[in-house]
């Protein structure tokens, strides 16, 4: 095969997948703007805000080390998200209950069906965990999105190197003799001159 051709056939699909990354990256990038406009949208609606600074509560290792850093603001992304979840309102279920989860207080309520107290607590920490279970989601839809982000950034990247090697590609292929053929490896001329 003749080089020029070698080399014509490569930028040309050089070429191809350069449009391929950048629309890719296009794709994951729209990904990232929909599910980080969509878990802002939806947290700032809930209108929840972390403690104020100086709050008692985050004396307490189980909440201060994770959401005194947010003290004050309105929760609104997925990092705000898990921290409240796992680092406030389970430390608050686990406080309330007396470290009973959901599943094991209402239990415990089925086996005394007259107990109001139990019956209030059953109540109480499904919600805690249903509001938890709600913000986690919310917190996956944004790691996604920063996975999106993240990965386009990378396509659009790769997307500019090849469009670089393709340009190279297409002005090396003008350089090279016409006649110039693609080495053939050493002993294969013998071979199909013996056949």
């Amino acid at each position: 095969m003749r080089r020029r051709t070698f080399d014509l056939l490569v930028s040309w699909a050089g070429v191809l997948l350069t449009v391929v990354l950048v629309v890719g990256g296009g794709v994951l990038f729209a990904g990232y703007k929909y599910a980080d406009n969509n878990v802002t949208e939806q947290l700032e609606a809930q209108n929840i805000f972390f403690p104020k600074a100086g709050d008692e509560q985050f004396k307490d290792p189980r909440i201060g080390p994770y959401i005194e850093r947010y003290a004050d603001q309105q929760l609104v992304n997925g990092a705000q998200a898990k921290a409240y979840a796992d680092h406030y309102i389970a430390v608050h279920l686990a406080d309330i209950g007396g470290g009973q989860t959901y599943s094991e207080a209402s239990a415990a309520s089925r086996t005394d069906p007259e107990n109001a107290e139990l019956a209030g607590l059953v109540q109480t920490l499904f919600r805690g965990e249903t509001l938890r279970g709600l913000l986690l989601n919310a917190y996956a839809f944004w790691v996604f999105g920063q996975i999106a982000l993240w990965a386009g950034i990378g396509a659009w990247v790769a997307a500019a190197i090849l469009g670089i090697l393709t340009v190279l590609g297409f002005i090396h292929a003008q350089r090279v003799a016409p006649e110039v053929e693609i080495a053939a490896p050493k002993g294969a001329t013998e071979l199909a001159a013996a056949s």
